[in-house]
């Protein structure tokens, strides 16, 4: 649509209309009020809760993806706590559940122990100092920002699952002594520690297949150190299905933080080595 003038257009000698700088189909790059023909990136407002479309590294979740991520496992672990101190219908099925699997063996000792302090801490140590050398050695600017990151998020695990003990006092399966039994603390530490160690190891892996290797394998630890102690009796199912869900919640938040700083993409490659 033309512009709108009082006086006819001006013709410059030896040109057509139609290749006057700046009409429509010249082929100028500029539009006639010499603006580009579309709105530059960096131009665009950004979305507040990062909607696809806003510039990396601004993680492109809607915020029900959000809500699902976290506040569903929120919600599932206050379902359980509540229904473990009211003694609750949950509560009588997981005493049955757990009469009826219980059958303590070397084995399922093993698989629990996968959850000691001892083991899963040392584990997470020396995968946070690779990442570190790493990102030191490749230049990535906060290179140390991951791996404090993960340290502080085990450094959360016994200050949220201690007191949480001691408050609600649960007594253990029949073969374990006193109380203070849920959540399970050494599920709480398998979950954080190895999952920890894969948010933060994951851009470092060459390729989508062992990305994939690794995550697979950290649930089948996970997974089978909940199995081990519910199959020895060190721990009810509840204990374990609740610290579940506080693990997904810690895990969830330091995923999200290390999408908004930059050290993972949304889909767990990196969006780049340096800024």
């Amino acid at each position: 649509m033309g512009d709108f003038r009082p006086w006819p257009p001006q013709l410059r000698p030896g040109r057509a209309l139609a290749h006057t700088p700046g009409a429509s189909g010249s082929g100028s790059p500029h539009r006639s009020d010499s603006r580009p023909p579309q709105t530059p990136r960096g131009g665009r407002p950004s979305d507040p809760i990062g909607r696809p479309g806003t510039t990396p590294p601004v993680p492109g979740r809607p915020a029900s993806f959000l809500i699902l991520l976290l506040g569903l496992p929120a919600l599932l672990f206050a379902l359980i706590t509540w229904q473990v101190v009211s003694g609750g219908l949950l509560l009588r099925v997981d005493e049955r559940i757990s009469r009826a699997v219980v059958v303590p063996s070397r084995f399922y000792g093993a698989l629990s122990d996968l959850g000691n302090v001892t083991v899963a801490v040392p584990v997470l140590a020396v995968v946070l100092g690779y990442v570190a050398c790493r990102g030191r050695a490749a230049g990535t600017d906060r290179w140390w920002l991951a791996p404090l990151a993960a340290a502080v998020l085990m450094a959360l695990v016994p200050a949220l699952v201690v007191p949480l003990k001691e408050l609600i006092a649960r007594r253990g399966p029949w073969i374990m002594p006193g109380t203070g039994y849920y959540p399970s603390g050494h599920t709480a530490t398998a979950g954080v520690a190895y999952g920890s160690a894969t948010l933060v190891l994951l851009p470092w892996l060459s390729s989508a297949r062992w990305r994939r290797a690794l995550v697979i394998g950290y649930v089948v630890v996970v997974l089978g150190v909940g199995y081990g102690l519910v199959r020895h009796g060190y721990h009810w199912p509840l204990d374990v299905v609740a610290s579940w869900c506080l693990c997904a919640v810690l895990l969830s938040a330091l995923w999200l933080f290390l999408v908004r700083v930059g050290h993972l993409g949304a889909s767990g490659g990196r969006w780049s080595t340096t800024d």
